[in-house]
């Protein structure tokens, strides 16, 4: 039977991070371990995960300092990675996985690769908001022949990118492609790291794998959309996106980046001192360019 290891990052989520746990005790396909990397909660995730008692063999990882959503999932496909398992699960601490979501969705990575080949890096899950409606903001981007399995008979459509809600990441693919860049702290991170592992053959979304994402509001995110509130993650989401555009796509790139963000700014009529902000990050992008790190490197501690 395929091995897998499933990885939950969370950060001052308890309550949620138990309905997750309780969500992948509950899977028909058992998973061989599920690892919980804690990033530094403050809320009494540390004590509650310390007596955690649960069907599923599992590890707790405590990070050090909060290392974001890209350093916990680093750090986490790393430890599943060294698990020696087939493939790694990932998903956020607000992801609830229905009963079945793993087992169709190794079954609907499995049939995609018959067809497509070995080279089929992810598989991820259909993410519902908890009223049944489509989360707006984990819609994968579809492949411009996205139906090809369709016609097949498959249940899966192809996709290029994904966020990292319930992503299913073979072994070997890990090793090929590395981690997701640590240093992007939050935001952009999925994005890059399944386009990465795309350019030779796209993933897939498995219709009959569904999770229930527990965000606040079902929205979408623009730039348009910035206020005092939500302004650092945006500014994570332009800096690493100015970075990626810049270092991986080209100079226009970045420049189309920059004139698309001014613009989704001043429609948005984001106040100008948070414009400026957001401009610096922008600029930031010039310098900022982390590398790489591969499961197969010396790990590096503090």
């Amino acid at each position: 039977m395929v091995a897998v290891a499933a990885v939950v990052v969370t950060f001052n989520r308890l309550e949620k991070l138990k309905t997750v746990i309780a969500s992948i005790e509950a899977q028909t396909l058992p998973v061989e371990t599920l690892l919980i990397i804690d990033n530094a909660s403050t809320d009494g995730t540390a004590e509650y995960l310390a007596s955690l008692t649960t069907t599923v063999p599992h590890e707790v990882i405590t990070m050090a300092t909060n290392s974001g959503g890209a350093g916990g999932f680093s750090e986490g496909m790393r430890r599943g990675y060294e698990t020696g398992a087939d493939h790694v699960w990932i998903m956020d601490d607000d992801c609830y996985p229905k009963p079945e979501a793993l087992a169709n969705m190794v079954r609907g990575f499995d049939e995609a690769v018959d067809e497509l080949g070995g080279d089929v890096p992810f598989a991820c899950s259909v993410v519902e908001y908890t009223d049944g409606n489509i989360c707006e903001m984990n819609n994968p981007i579809p492949t411009w022949d996205w139906g090809r399995l369709l016609v097949k008979g498959q249940n899966s459509v192809m996709v290029t990118t994904c966020s990292f809600v319930s992503v299913l990441i073979p072994r070997w693919a890990i090793a090929r492609y590395g981690l997701p860049y640590k240093e992007y702290f939050i935001w952009f991170d999925d994005r890059e790291y399944t386009q990465r592992m795309t350019r030779l053959c796209p993933g897939v979304q498995v219709m009959d794998s569904v999770v229930v994402h527990d965000m606040g509001d079902n929205k979408g995110v623009n730039f348009a959309m910035v206020d005092a509130k939500s302004v650092w993650k945006f500014s994570y989401g332009v800096r690493n996106e100015a970075s990626w555009r810049l270092h991986h796509q080209g100079f226009l790139y970045y420049l189309e980046f920059g004139a698309r963000l001014f613009v989704s700014l001043h429609r948005g009529r984001v106040s100008l001192p948070l414009r400026a902000k957001l401009m610096r990050k922008w600029l930031q992008g010039i310098t900022f360019n982390p590398r790489i790190d591969y499961v197969d490197s010396p790990r590096v501690t503090a």
